[in-house]
């Protein structure tokens, strides 16, 4: 049960000659409308407006389970460091011929558009996402989750919430790891395992400040 209040919206349904007029709390019937789009990427360094993204995952989720699924590598249009290499795997010739960020922009906005945004250390993955959007004159969705947060409060006392040791302390088998799917994957396992152990609460909460009203 949502625990904030806005503005209170009327629905009209019609069932046979009868009409139902429905009071909904317009944050809660935004959240009941909204699904999760949880979003993994790799990219050339941790800069957003100087460096790029070489491969993104995206995984829609109903808050039951997947339902849709898209994965690229990226042509960043510079060179990936050797020790990005190193810890992705992913190299400069995987890249050459694979599509820009701008020719899967359209793509991408329609797959996130109208969801919540969900990623492990969020501001990461919607930072470097957003600033590419932005130059495609794109906007991403104002509201975000953070998993490593939601962890914090789901399952506190662990040593490390990082994506690799919070998914060994919860027994969560990682394929591809520092791939943008294989994250992706685990991070909705992880998602799901939050679900189910009362995140909800702290969801409610973490989106009353980026509803927009």
């Amino acid at each position: 049960m949502l625990l904030f209040y806005t503005e209170v919206i009327f629905l009209e349904f019609r069932k046979n000659t009868e009409t139902l007029l429905v009071c909904f709390n317009k944050c809660y019937l935004e959240l009941l409308l909204n699904m999760y789009a949880i979003v993994d990427i790799e990219t050339t360094g941790g800069i957003p407006t100087s460096n790029g993204i070489t491969e993104i995952a995206v995984i829609v989720h109903d808050g039951e389970r997947p339902i849709h699924q898209f994965q690229s590598l990226i042509n960043p249009q510079q060179p990936i460091p050797s020790f990005i290499t190193g810890l992705t795997g992913i190299n400069n010739a995987m890249v050459a011929f694979a599509p820009t960020f701008e020719e899967i922009a359209k793509e991408l906005d329609y797959i996130l558009s109208g969801n919540i945004f969900v990623a492990h250390n969020v501001n990461f993955d919607y930072s470097f996402i957003q600033h590419q959007m932005r130059r495609q004159g794109l906007e991403l969705p104002t509201m975000k989750l953070c998993t490593v947060r939601l962890s914090r409060k789901v399952f506190p006392g662990l040593d490390s919430y990082s994506l690799g040791k919070l998914c060994k302390s919860l027994a969560i088998e990682v394929e591809d790891r520092h791939r943008a799917l294989g994250d992706a994957k685990a991070t909705t396992i992880l998602f799901e395992k939050l679900l189910q152990n009362g995140a909800q609460y702290h969801i409610e909460k973490m989106l009353k400040s980026t509803i927009v009203k």
